[in-house]
């Protein structure tokens, strides 16, 4: 029996869990519900800086204020930038083109990553029976993969270098666990969905190339025995033929 439905099983269940991460990380900031309000990217002391409150997280919707260790967004909108300088009309912080721009294209290819994954995800329910739906499925998944990669990158390489510049600057800054944790285990998932559904597709290659070379062979590789000829004659005429030829 092959395992392609058991892998694509797997493959559905890690996207699901891909889906649910990236879908959590782009909620944070955006709904001010628990727990999506204690998700973000950056917290810094920003006191004195410009408009800034005293403490600030970064999320992708907005630069929010901190109470009782949640986000507090009043305004709101998609692929907000990490830019403190336009953040907080000061220019005695850092900022510039190189944050503002890498910080707004991860929305951009996060959506792109979440759309291929949700495309994988109804795709890989024909997984289940075809190998033709595993391959298309691990296509799906392979941009998603590739998109969600490149998010993830690019939310390390903004925020680490934000930190860095904060605590640079003699301000506290860390980094959002969770949402760091959510983006890079959904890398990681997806990367596992797209080998399983590889695995899946060539596996069932394999099992259907075999049943066509065996043919009639038994388990252990023995030729099944044909029946006996002999057996369809009917036995008083056998042993005639038997009795004429000892005569």
């Amino acid at each position: 029996m092959t395992p392609r439905p058991a892998l694509a099983l797997v493959s559905l269940i890690l996207i699901a869990g891909a889906i649910l991460l990236m879908l959590l990380t782009l909620l944070g900031g955006a709904i001010d519900k628990n727990p999506t309000n204690k998700f973000y990217f950056l917290e810094a002391d920003t006191a004195g800086l410009g408009s800034a409150a005293a403490k600030t997280r970064w999320t992708f919707w907005s630069s929010c204020s901190v109470t009782d260790e949640h986000n507090v967004c009043p305004k709101v909108h998609p692929a907000y930038p990490f830019d403190p300088k336009r953040n907080f009309g000061t220019s005695d912080i850092f900022g510039g083109t190189k944050y503002y721009l890498e910080s707004r294209f991860m929305f951009a290819f996060v959506l792109i990553a979440l759309f291929f994954a949700v495309c994988a995800l109804f795709l890989g329910l024909i997984a289940l029976f075809s190998r033709i739906g595993s391959f298309l499925s691990s296509a799906m998944c392979s941009v998603a993969l590739f998109f969600q990669t490149i998010t993830a990158a690019l939310m390390t390489a903004v925020y680490v270098q934000g930190r860095n510049a904060f605590r640079s600057a003699n301000h506290t800054a860390t980094l959002g666990r969770y949402n760091f944790g959510f983006m890079w285990a959904a890398v990681a998932a997806l990367f596992l969905a797209t080998v399983l559904f590889c695995v899946g597709g060539v596996t069932g290659k394999k099992d259907k190339s075999y049943t066509k070379q065996t043919g009639g062979k038994s388990f252990f590789g023995k030729k099944k025995p044909a029946r006996d000829r002999g057996s369809f004659i009917d036995p008083e005429r056998q042993r005639r033929m038997e009795k004429e030829d000892d005569d």
